[in-house]
């Protein structure tokens, strides 16, 4: 199928009229009706039939669509980024960020990164630490912020920062007197663990099994903001990044880094073979500038 016929089958399909569809797309109606029966005959089956005056889509038609929604979704960011670039000589930067990036960093960088460049459009997800990357070899993201990246030698990395794991905890659950915690205070706690953490779980099982900690785990959570949120209701205690602690902070609420400090890298990511734009090297610096002025409010251990 070819690019028009992927929008007309796509704005019929969501329309659900010829009408509709002609009004989106700012054409005639026989030219819509003219490129669907040319894309029927193409593929040999029919994508919608009439009932009772109403055009209804076939079953092959639910099947295409489930496949072609992605691709013209990418057809739309093609879309934007010429759009911007030819009207105000912008750009469009698709980011990746783990979620405790993206519930207070990520936000904050893009905010300050838009009061300089006002043109740049940016496309934003939140994924998990595996996804991330799949996104970047399928090119769904130009470039991913992550916690920990491995070597890969289709892969670049810049790097953001050294970070923390800490504490997070209420004041009326857990009674710390010094800036840091040592991790076998953990010993005998409720803890909230983390049932998909990727490189920061394995961080910190690792640290726990050097110091021959055995922690009490009586939830497991999918997320770190999952885990901060329980924490806030009461059910325990939890080891996060050092963003997740910031950002999960509330009356009562209390964090610490860890003594000794268990420390994990925070990287840029992008593909080796795709060299990043001038705009995404200012998005970066910025992130960094960000991530450097988040990072000065951690308590000293």
């Amino acid at each position: 199928m070819r690019v028009r016929q992927i929008e007309v089958f796509h704005a019929v399909y969501v329309s659900g009229s010829i009408s509709a569809a002609a009004r989106s797309l700012n054409v005639s109606q026989p030219s819509v009706s003219k490129v669907l029966r040319h894309t029927e005959d193409q593929i040999g089956f029919k994508l919608f039939a009439l009932s009772r005056g109403r055009l209804v889509a076939t079953d092959e038609a639910h099947a295409l669509f489930r496949e072609i929604s992605e691709t013209f979704e990418q057809l739309r960011s093609l879309h934007q980024v010429v759009k911007n670039i030819k009207a105000n000589g912008g750009g469009h930067l698709r980011i990746g960020v783990v979620p405790s990036l993206g519930l207070s960093i990520a936000p904050r960088a893009i905010s300050r990164f838009r009061e300089s460049h006002p043109d740049v459009t940016f496309d934003v997800r939140t994924l998990h630490h595996d996804d991330l990357f799949r996104t970047l070899y399928e090119r769904e993201c130009d470039l991913a912020m992550v916690y920990s990246p491995p070597d890969h030698p289709r892969l670049e990395q810049h790097h953001i920062t050294r970070a923390e794991l800490a504490l997070l905890y209420r004041g009326e659950d857990l009674d710390v007197s010094g800036r840091g915690f040592p991790l076998h205070r953990l010993e005998g706690r409720n803890v909230i663990g983390l049932a998909s953490a990727g490189p920061l779980g394995e961080l910190l099982e690792a640290e726990l099994d050097r110091q021959n900690i055995a922690i009490r785990e009586v939830i497991s959570a999918q997320t770190f903001y999952i885990a901060a949120a329980l924490v806030r209701h009461g059910s325990g205690i939890t080891i996060v990044d050092e963003f997740t602690a910031r950002a999960g902070m509330a009356p009562g609420m209390h964090y610490r880094p860890l003594v000794p400090p268990v420390t994990f890298d925070v990287a840029c990511v992008f593909l080796e073979d795709r060299p990043l734009s001038v705009i995404a090297q200012k998005f970066i610096s910025i992130f960094k500038q960000t991530v450097a002025a988040e990072r000065s409010q951690m308590p000293a251990a």
